[in-house]
């Protein structure tokens, strides 16, 4: 059996901070609106962690089984390719990140409806289940819809609309489509973690036929993609805050305005893919600190 430090590894822990900001910046709206419940943050944060998880194993299981990671690749080490782990092993791992994702999941659902109707079960148990199906159909299976161009789409559903307005409604049993435009802001920052990770591996995705949206467009139209997608997420937050305006503390997000724009300068300056591994772990904490400032701005 691997052990408890491959097996961290294979969890890839850096990434979780990007994972939470969906769920925290959705307790934050509800908390500004007077419709927060701690145990909707708890269950929320660990059923987004343990998805996150089994996303990363099967992202590990898939290009393995695919051979896209290979002697060539420049990203963190892989512990299925690397021979740390069996494959018997990671499948093993990743049911059990299935299941853990489904009791947690299932004790969000149910702390955070209460008494609500049968309907509204069923719609976020359908959620649910499309979220693990998700995680793992990535580069799992004949067709995965990662190496076909719409993992973006994906992430941008599940990490920004989805992660932030399926929250708040958990909270507050309500629903304004105003939302949509912070939950919108996290996802395109999350999309843009994924581009990142996307032109690092371009090369290597590009020989063994893994077809990223960063494959398909080019390196030129990449760059310029990345810097749309933070600067439509920041613009978003922007018209949020001023169309809810009530205090000059709502604009405390704008701390983070720098560390955009030193992504930004970076991705299109960049000559050595590898060199972008840094990057990715700066713009998912940079992304945690804007729901974490925008959340706070809200409440004080």
């Amino acid at each position: 059996m691997a052990s408890a430090r491959i097996w961290i590894k294979a969890f890839r822990l850096r990434t979780l901070p990007l994972a939470l900001s969906a769920t925290i910046l959705g307790s934050f709206l509800c908390y500004a609106n007077g419709a927060f419940r701690w145990e909707v943050l708890l269950f929320g944060s660990l059923t987004t962690l343990c998805l996150q998880v089994l996303s990363n194993l099967a992202n590990d299981y898939g290009d393995a089984l695919k051979g896209t990671d290979d002697k060539n690749r420049v990203g963190p080490l892989r512990v299925t390719q690397a021979g740390l782990v069996t494959r018997a092993e990671m499948k093993r791992m990743i049911i059990l990140f299935v299941l853990l994702s489904l009791v947690s999941g299932s004790l969000l659902i149910y702390t955070g409806l209460g008494k609500m109707s049968f309907g509204f079960y069923l719609v976020f148990f359908l959620l649910g289940f499309t979220a693990i199906y998700a995680a793992i159909k990535y580069t799992i299976g004949k067709n995965p819809y990662g190496y076909v161009g719409f993992g973006d789409v994906m992430v941008f559903i599940y990490f920004g609309i989805l992660g932030v307005a399926g929250t708040y409604f958990l909270h507050a049993h309500s629903f304004h489509w105003s939302i949509l435009m912070p939950a919108s802001a996290i996802g395109l920052f999350s999309v843009g973690v994924l581009n990142l990770n996307n032109l690092r591996d371009r090369e290597n995705d590009r020989i063994n036929g893994k077809r990223t949206l960063v494959v398909r467009m080019g390196l030129s139209w990449a760059r310029i993609y990345h810097v749309m997608l933070l600067f439509a997420g920041f613009l978003l937050s922007l018209i949020y805050t001023i169309t809810h305006f009530e205090s000059a503390y709502q604009f405390m997000f704008v701390l983070v305005l720098p560390l955009l724009v030193s992504d930004i300068k970076t991705v299109l300056t960049n000559t050595v893919p590898v060199e972008l591994y840094p990057e990715l772990k700066k713009l998912a904490i940079t992304t945690l600190m804007f729901s974490l400032s925008f959340g706070i701005g809200l409440i004080l």
